[in-house]
């Protein structure tokens, strides 16, 4: 056995050796159980929620010891949290830290039915019947526990549950029903390391500021303090400093090796937050035990009388000491049920380990894209209704506008038929969005459903997220391509594997648009010309779109929005600034790059995965998307009328997932193909469009590719000589189909 393996034993005959001695430790705090609000049997349930946590613990390293299990990141230390589930509702969402299986526990009892013991195992040995991941990962959560699954996170769960917390009352304002009861609330735990992570400390910010402002945030933060992250110590004192004069949120201290302390101050929490609709910070003092994981030798970092001095404060001899002190149980009886609940573990655990498990990629695979919902057709606007909404704007309408423009009108149109849809994002309310995209949307549906943020990407996806979570569908707009890299997990780690762990049970369905690529003109440089869409293309389930024109933005954002309704997807909208208002293609005030808008009734859906083409010809296929269809029209007509190259253009429209079979289907009879990629050489779509075709021509055409150089973009006159134009595309079509280059 392993060192830390030792440690566990030794722990679990120290419990049995005390309460057999009556050498039990006694709380700090002198809350007494009649004050607490809590009565004896009670504390019976928690203690017993506090024993089976630990036994799981204890049972997790012998299953990996044979090679049975594959989860040793324990609870043990921190199982006070039990009476922290027992003093709220079982429908007050939990998005929990992963050391709070008695959290978990403790809420089952609130349900009749629940079997967390064998749930649990199942999720220990990567069981395909695991009734929360099926297998994926060892997570904690239940859809009737109202506990969304949580991985190894570090503070990524915090940005959402603010959102989740200020949809409550937002879903109030706007007169929807929402998921979650009017008057719940929300319960967040994590680490004392993980108040450190940037993550956290932009949630926190966000919900003092929004309680600041005196919006709704019924929101209960729960620090669990051990003192140490891994093996870096958190500083004495660091928690309380930090945490107890924060504007906008109340602070509060339990010990949590005192459960009779941890439930008061617990309900004392529950009370405020429920009543006032204001944001807590619940911080939990208590130890941690085994150390980080199975795998961790505390002893290399810790020095033998600091683990004994934690190993002494074991809360679970705390609660043993509370049920004798206060005549709840004798000792025998502690021993009793403690013993009887290791038996049971035991004896489930030999019979977990014969459960199926995930055996394909398919399987794996099956839960990534979410499933399906019915939904009731609401009725249709009327007519009045439109007219009513955008008045003097409705003669606009007959004539052709450029992309940003019809853009702003899908959004009005979506959110008129839609009203469980919320914008929000940077400056896109009362400024209208720096491009003006979103111009009048608050004026005509109100500051509830366009809200402006503060400055903080990672803020803005989570309360995308959690808005998901009570069934608002959001629109959050991240300002430029470039910002999204500050908060990337939140797409990555948080949005894209919500349904992958709960085996479809939770979504969150959302559409986030992004103004992005290169090619702007008098405003620009790498940080608002961002030509890499890398960061979005290896994340599985989400959808990636990107219009290269008004008239299929349009669609493609109708599309977009349907895909979040109906089929729960998480979708990015790439809006390729540049083109947001031009006009011409090919000579000034020609005004090919402007299109009529198809109100809703007039609708010509485009589909995910459907490709567009402009052209017939065979000589030459251009594959591109986005500012490569415009550059590759022009170049298109040089081509054509000078050189006789016979071509078409296939605009991919969707770059995520691609439709393989459409883009061959659409390519495959010309006899050269050109792929055209405005993004960078390297991690750029190209190299995925060469790939397959590699792979899948069963003909192979000659191919060439252009794309942009890895560089990222100056400002000034040089800001468009790294990326593909009119001329080097037309230069490499001539190349490629051996016409030369043209002089």
């Amino acid at each position: 056995m392993s060192p830390m393996q030792d440690r566990a034993e030794i722990v679990n005959h120290a419990f049995l050796r005390r309460v057999a001695s009556g050498e039990l430790p006694r709380p700090s705090s002198s809350a007494s159980l009649a004050d607490s609000g809590l009565t004896g049997p009670r504390l019976v349930e928690i203690f017993e929620s506090q024993a089976l946590s630990r036994h799981l613990d204890l049972i997790s390293r012998k299953l990996q010891a044979r090679g049975e299990g594959f989860y040793t990141i324990g609870s043990s230390g921190h199982e006070g949290n039990a009476a922290i589930a027992a003093a709220f509702r079982l429908d007050d969402l939990a998005l929990l830290h992963y050391r709070d299986a008695a959290f978990l526990i403790q809420r089952t009892k609130l349900l009749p039915g629940q079997t967390p013991l064998w749930d649990m195992l199942l999720s220990f040995v990567a069981s395909s019947e695991d009734p929360i991941s099926g297998g994926r990962h060892k997570v904690l959560g239940g859809k009737e526990l109202f506990i969304p699954p949580q991985t190894s996170t570090i503070a990524s769960h915090l940005p959402k549950a603010v959102g989740t917390a200020h949809g409550i009352g937002l879903a109030k304002r706007m007169g929807h029903a929402g998921e979650l009861p009017a008057d719940s609330v929300v319960l967040c735990s994590f680490g004392d390391a993980s108040l450190n992570h940037s993550t956290a400390q932009g949630a926190l910010n966000t919900a003092g500021w929004t309680a600041y402002q005196g919006v709704p945030l019924p929101l209960v933060f729960i620090c669990e303090d051990n003192g140490i992250g891994i093996s870096t110590k958190t500083p004495e004192g660091w928690i309380q400093a930090t945490m107890s004069a924060r504007p906008g949120l109340k602070y509060m201290y339990a010990d949590g090796l005192n459960v009779v302390d941890t439930y008061r101050v617990a309900a004392e929490a529950e009370r405020y937050c429920r009543r006032k609709r204001r944001p807590v910070f619940l911080h939990l003092g208590c130890v941690r035990l085994f150390g980080h994981a199975g795998a961790d030798v505390q002893s290399v970092y810790l020095s033998k009388s600091e683990i004994e001095a934690s190993e002494a404060d074991d809360p679970l001899l705390y609660t043993a000491g509370l049920l004798i002190d206060n005549g709840v149980l004798l000792a025998d009886q502690v021993l009793d049920v403690y013993g009887e609940i290791g038996e049971r573990t035991a004896r489930a655990a030999e019979r977990v380990i014969e459960r199926p498990k995930l055996e394909t990629a398919g399987q794996v695979m099956a839960s990534l894209v979410p499933p399906k919902r019915e939904r009731s057709a609401a009725p249709k606007p009327t007519p009045k209704a439109r007219e009513a909404l955008f008045g003097d704007e409705m003669r606009a309408m007959k004539e052709p506008q450029p992309l940003a423009r019809l853009i702003n009108w899908t959004l009005a149109d979506l959110m008129l038929e839609h009203p469980n849809i919320v914008l929000a994002g940077e400056d896109v309310g009362r400024k209208g969005g720096v491009y003006n995209v979103t111009a009048r949307l608050c004026e005509r549906f109100g500051a509830h459903r366009v809200i402006d943020t503060l400055l903080d990407e990672q803020s803005i996806l989570g309360l995308a997220i959690g808005l998901a979570h009570n069934g608002i569908l959001p629109i959050a707009e991240i300002q430029f391509l470039a910002y999204l890299h500050n908060a990337e997990d939140q797409v990555r780690g948080e949005a894209a594997t919500l349904s992958f762990f709960s085996k479809g049970q939770y979504t969150n369905p959302m559409l986030i648009r992004i103004p992005g690529l290169g090619y702007q003109k008098g405003f620009g440089g790498h940080f608002h010309n961002d030509n890499s869409l890398a960061v979005l293309r290896d994340i599985p389930g989400i959808v990636v779109a990107c219009p290269s024109n008004g008239a299929d933005a349009v669609e493609m954002l109708r599309e977009c929005v349907r895909l979040a309704q109906e089929e729960q997807r998480v979708v990015v909208f790439i809006e390729p600034i540049a083109l947001y208002n031009t006009r011409d293609l090919i000579e000034s005030k020609d005004g090919q790059w402007t299109f009529r808008y198809r109100q809703p009734r007039e609708a010509r859906p485009i589909r995910l995965g459907e490709v567009g083409q402009m052209g017939t010809g065979t000589e030459l296929g251009i594959l591109t998307y986005g500012n490569g269809v415009y550059y590759a029209r022009q170049a298109a007509r040089e081509l054509e009328e000078t050189h006789g190259v016979d071509l078409r253009i296939v605009d991919l429209r969707w770059l995520a997932p691609l439709d393989e079979a459409r883009i061959l289907d659409a390519i495959s009879p010309c006899r050269h193909v050109l792929v055209v990629d405005e993004c960078r050489v390297t991690g750029s779509q190209s190299e995925a469009l060469m790939t397959l075709l590699f792979e899948k021509v069963h003909s192979m055409p000659k191919l060439k590719r252009i794309a942009a150089a890895d560089s990222f973009i100056p400002l000034g006159r040089a800001a468009t000589v790294t990326l593909p134009s009119a001329a080097s595309i037309r230069d490499a079509a001539l190349e490629l189909v051996g016409r030369g280059v043209a002089p």
